[in-house]
């Protein structure tokens, strides 16, 4: 990217999740007669990538927008993300944004901020893109996209509507942007997509065959993938977990641990199957995280107490639970049986209290070397992920951000572990 004093300047505001990231890194990749600034205040553009998952993510949009009218030099707003197929068209009409696109356009990002009219371009939802990511900005480790939406139709879940049915990035361009960032000095790599584990599908390929691939190019350390279904991890999969390049860590969408519940949920996987699958990555030496959804409609005091049963016998180390938010256009938001805020809450706490023990105990538990990548420094101390996805805040005199160590010293406290680098 060539930027000039004399550029316009745009800011990116990135809500929701790793895959809303790299299509934030695709649009500034894109951009040519445009300057990138992290200062909103100094802004001509404000760029919002935009998150829709619950009816709350579109509030924190709004209440974003309105934040921009307030600000001394207002700038122009352009919205765009999975908002723009569920709430684009009434922000667009109220004159809360000037102008909007979809996910299919934003490779044409430049030349829409050039438009001096308003534009709403919504555009399709079977687009693949085309572009080459070459740096990630403020990063250490590159995110890289290998697919675009999804075909389960989870009762509660918005997404396949706004990002469309499952569909893969070629081969050839996810291992060319790897090689290009490789050269670059990034060492760790971490897929996303909408359902990263459907990557391959109608391509005669597999998941499993492009991480064998990528572990062959120059200067890749570790590969790490975002959320994956359990029924996803196939025996092909299996086959090369125990790799070098493979991150201890994975995260496995259950989203429940009651039979029931996950029959409400309209989820494909099965609480013992699950529990199986865990078990054998466990003893493999994989630390475990997985997505959990608290207080869905008809959630019951039984169903609860039977997931939480459930939930002590699972090897788990990691959650990342949310108590349940409506999203409207989904079978879940017109479902009876609500549960009431401060049950959902106390069972999150439950949840989470649960995992945090399990956590800890692994990491008390671990014999073998940590091999950290220093992401960031904050307040003094150099801040990074092990390969359990494990963070670990470390003293040094010199600085670490951006290398990789080796840790064998170091104090497994109750919220992270900490070392001094000598």
């Amino acid at each position: 990217m060539i930027f000039s004093q004399t550029k316009p300047k745009v800011y990116f505001k990135t809500f929701g999740c790793r895959t809303n990231v790299f299509d934030t890194q695709v649009m500034m990749s894109n951009l040519e007669d445009f300057e990138v600034t992290k200062d909103e205040k100094q802004a001509d553009i404000v760029v919002i990538n935009s998150c829709t998952v619950t009816n709350s993510a579109d509030s924190t949009a709004r209440g974003y927008i309105n934040q921009l009218n307030r600000l001394p030099k207002k700038p122009r707003v352009v919205f765009t993300g999975c908002g723009v197929w569920t709430k684009g068209e009434n922000l667009f009409k109220e004159d809360k944004v000037d102008s909007l696109f979809g996910h299919s356009e934003k490779e044409k990002i430049n030349e829409l901020l050039k438009k001096e009219e308003r534009f709403f371009q919504a555009g399709d939802l079977e687009h693949i893109d085309d572009t080459i990511v070459e740096e990630f900005i403020g990063k250490s480790r590159a995110f890289i996209k290998i697919q675009e939406g999804c075909d389960f139709r989870c009762s509660y879940c918005i997404i396949p509507h706004v990002r469309g049915d499952a569909r893969s990035y070629k081969e050839d361009k996810i291992l060319e942007q790897i090689e290009k960032l490789a050269s670059n000095g990034f060492g760790e790599f971490i897929l996303t997509g909408t359902n990263v584990g459907s990557y391959g599908k109608k391509q005669h390929t597999s998941l499993a065959k492009l991480l064998k691939k990528m572990s062959q190019i120059k200067g890749v350390r570790r590969i790490r993938m975002g959320s994956i279904e359990p029924i996803q991890i196939d025996d092909e999969f299996k086959e090369i977990i125990n790799e070098p390049f493979m991150a201890k860590h994975l995260h496995i969408a259950l989203q429940h641990t009651s039979k029931e519940m996950l029959k409400i949920m309209n989820r494909r996987n099965k609480v013992l199957k699950d529990l199986e699958l865990f078990e054998f990555l466990k003893e493999n030496g994989y630390a475990l995280g997985t997505d959990f959804i608290v207080g869905h409609p008809g959630e019951t005091n039984q169903l609860w107490a039977e997931a939480m049963e459930n939930l002590k016998r699972f090897p788990l180390t990691h959650v990342h639970a949310f108590t349940y938010s409506k999203r409207d256009g989904t079978p879940s938001a017109s479902m009876k049986d609500i549960v009431k805020g401060n049950i959902a809450k106390e069972r999150y706490n439950e949840l989470t209290s649960i995992i945090e023990k399990k956590n800890y105990e692994f990491r008390k538990n671990n014999t073998q070397t940590l091999e950290v990548l220093i992401e960031q420094e904050k307040n003094g101390k150099y801040i990074g992920l092990d390969q359990f996805f494990n963070q670990i805040e470390v003293e040094s005199s010199v600085d670490l951000t951006g290398d990789w160590i080796f840790l064998d010293d170091y104090e497994r406290r109750q919220d992270k572990n900490v070392a001094r680098f000598k």
